[in-house]
């Protein structure tokens, strides 16, 4: 008998590349999502494949069927869209974490947990690894994501010591490429987007502040693997790619990667965005002996004609 798998925000950006990955499986794929960040386009290849199905469900709400994998990514990642709705992006993280883990009690599930290296908050630490507990506002306009995701794997591991559920959890550092939204609000959509559009390209504070981009192929390879392994392999791992670049060079690179008249624009730099974000990826090398792939100039080449296309 096939496999059932759920994937919970399954319409949004990884969740639709999961969806692309597992419908070549030998698997029933249900893909759930309410939409309030995505929108079904990403999934449209999928669509009439005998094993996948598309529902349109809020985890908030419990979902009553029956599940061998579950891959939880319902949840707005980028700042405009999590903080549009704080409430219910806290909601997300908490109760329908809480009512799938319920779900994957009472059906003996594996389930894994798509948490954020936004659990690190500003950090005070680089590179951040697994053991560092963070540095987060817990009453500022992020902390609905931010703290939303640390409880999350709060009650993940909760439900781990006391009902033994076959929990794993990543902490996904900044990712990129083809199915992200144009108008999201994360630094290489926004850049790539202007660029192409030749507008002024929008840098929030002095864009000394770096990041580390992961292209998404390589994000998804290591989930997959996470997923398989045996149970009690938990987690947390940090996945993600630890080459660090300041925002305003990535500025620059995709400047003249798409030969753009775009001039530099500075604004205020939001509340509490963290001054650096690089993942010290060791375990998942040590474990999994993997490590991203994709050099950024290339992923960023596939990104911008993603892009480009769209526009």
């Amino acid at each position: 008998m096939k496999k059932k798998v759920l994937v919970t925000g399954g319409t949004g950006f990884l969740g639709s590349h999961i969806c692309k990955r597992l419908i070549h499986q030998d698997v029933n794929l249900i893909c759930v999502d309410n939409l309030s960040s995505s929108d079904e386009s990403n999934i449209e290849s999928l669509k009439g494949k005998n094993n996948f199905t598309f529902v349109k469900h809020d985890v908030v709400d419990p979902i009553d069927d029956k599940f061998d994998e579950i891959y939880n990514l319902a949840c707005p990642a980028s700042p405009p869209q999590y903080q549009k709705d704080p409430i219910q992006t806290s909601k997300t993280s908490v109760y329908g974490s809480l009512n799938l883990l319920e779900n994957a009690k009472k059906n003996n599930s594996r389930i894994l947990q798509a948490s954020t290296s936004e659990v690190y908050g500003d950090p005070t630490v680089s590179p951040q690894d697994e053991n560092y507990f963070g540095n987060v506002n817990p009453i500022g306009i992020r902390s609905c994501y931010d703290e939303g995701k640390r409880f999350a794997e709060t009650l993940f591991f909760d439900y781990f010591r006391k009902f033994h559920i076959n929990i794993k959890i990543v902490r996904i550092f900044n990712t990129y490429g083809p199915n992200m939204k144009m108008n999201d609000g994360r630094v290489i959509s926004n850049i790539i987007v202007q660029s192409l559009k030749n507008q002024d390209i929008t840098i929030y504070g002095d864009g000394k502040q770096t990041r580390s981009f992961c292209y998404v192929d390589d994000l998804i390879d290591i989930i997959l693997i996470i997923m398989k392994s045996k149970k009690g392999i938990t987690g947390p791992f940090n996945i993600g790619n630890p080459s660090e670049f300041r925002i305003i060079d990535i500025a620059k690179k995709i400047i003249n990667l798409t030969n753009s008249k775009s001039k530099i624009k500075y604004l205020d730099l939001p509340q509490d965005d963290p001054k650096q974000r690089k993942p010290d990826i060791s375990l998942v090398k040590e474990i999994f002996n993997w490590n991203p792939m994709v050099e950024t100039e290339e992923g960023l080449k596939k990104t911008i004609n993603y892009f480009r296309n769209k526009i």
